[in-house]
């Protein structure tokens, strides 16, 4: 199955797809209206606007540094997934996708990095739980978070993963703990992203990694911005033999040509390179 990842209302109806996925709201803090065609999307604590609206609500390391674009590795700013008010404000948004479409995706879910959060609420909260250890408090944090989300999807759970495998990562990075959040989530998506997809035996590696790393079912994301269909389709071929479905993000039209091109070798009997396949 193959679905799109846009923030084009039309194009989540497009025939190439079987399912699309629409940006309620992003990381710029940027909202639209919910469609009930679409599975939508929620950036839950990337979020520009509110940044920069209220910089208390960002995450700070123990040195101060502030979690924002000015920051080294981070493209967005963040919002400190502890504060109750944006939280509450987030559920609201959840409710506003159930009542449009029954299945929901959630996505920057989690803490900045590792050395994040000591802000005031943060050493407060981490002060008066049962916890004596801070990742584990963390991971707490965020599934509870995930939890009460799900709770208001009546349909299909889906939860965006920063795209690290290896053992622990996702834990100590954002505070992801992938067993508990499994209990509160039907699909995991994986975003693969790339601007040439040149070469494809990192994407098989974090991918097999994945699949080994998880027992709920997960999707592959693709980037589709002026990638080269070629490239896309071997790419696609890749992501097909781990993953369960292959979503292509923010290039409607050049996902399509990938996939009408995939479908006429299919009909001809040729094959596009050498798909990857289990070991």
């Amino acid at each position: 199955m193959y679905g799109v990842v846009t923030r084009n209302a039309e194009e989540v109806t497009w025939d190439a797809f079987d399912r699309g996925f629409y940006e309620v709201k992003d990381v710029t803090g940027r909202s639209a209206e919910p469609l009930p065609e679409a599975v939508n999307m929620v950036s839950c604590f990337g979020d520009n606007a509110a940044a920069d609206a209220d910089p208390s609500l960002v995450p700070v390391d123990d040195e101060g540094n502030r979690a924002t674009r000015e920051q080294p590795y981070f493209d967005w700013a963040y919002v400190c997934p502890t504060r109750e008010e944006y939280r509450e404000g987030l559920l609201e948004i959840v409710d506003d996708c159930v009542a449009a479409n029954a299945d929901v995706r959630l996505d920057d879910v989690g803490f900045p990095r590792a050395e994040y959060c000591h802000c005031d609420r943060c050493a407060e909260a981490f002060a008066a739980s049962e916890f004596d250890d801070r990742l584990e408090w963390r991971a707490s944090v965020i599934t509870d978070f995930v939890s009460e989300a799900a709770d208001r999807i009546p349909g299909r759970v889906y939860l965006t993963l920063y795209p690290d495998p290896y053992p622990g990562h996702l834990y100590e990075r954002a505070g992801l703990d992938l067993p508990a959040l499994a209990a509160h989530v039907d699909e995991f998506v994986v975003p693969l992203y790339d601007t040439h997809y040149g070469t494809t035996y990192w994407l098989e590696t974090i991918a097999k990694g994945f699949q080994s790393a998880l027992e709920t079912p997960f999707s592959i994301e693709l980037y589709a911005v002026n990638v080269d269909v070629d490239n896309l389709i071997h790419a696609t071929e890749v992501a097909d033999a781990y993953g369960k479905d292959v979503f292509f993000g923010y290039d409607a039209a050049n996902a399509q040509a990938a996939l009408r091109r995939l479908s006429a070798e299919a009909r001809e009997g040729v094959t596009h390179g050498e798909p990857a396949t289990e070991e």
